[in-house]
């Protein structure tokens, strides 16, 4: 289970296109693709420039009209499907990041 507290990023061999608030994602490695509507491209937008998925999760409630707990349901499924066809990497947040001194 994917935890709100760590970050999403897009793997380096996932191409990515954005047409009229639509997407498309590519794995390069294995010609699997996964088309996102509206709703979907905006959570995957979040995700991957949100510090966390929960910072993401926030921003999703702000900007959406809907029950919190159907949102979080919505989310994970997404993210799920995304990590399990290699288009979606979830790491600890703080990982790739600098330590303060």
């Amino acid at each position: 289970m994917v935890s709100f507290t760590n970050r999403a990023v897009t793997p380096a061999h996932v191409l990515v296109r954005i047409l009229d608030r639509e997407s498309v994602l590519l794995n390069l490695e294995t010609e699997q693709y996964f088309g996102l509507d509206e709703t979907g491209t905006r959570m995957w937008q979040l995700v991957t420039a949100s510090p966390n998925i929960e910072a993401a999760y926030q921003e999703l409630i702000a900007e959406f009209d809907v029950e919190p707990e159907l949102l979080r349901s919505h989310l994970m499924e997404l993210l799920t499907r995304l990590m399990e066809g290699g288009l979606l990497q979830v790491t600890p947040a703080d990982v790739g990041t600098a330590s303060a001194i």
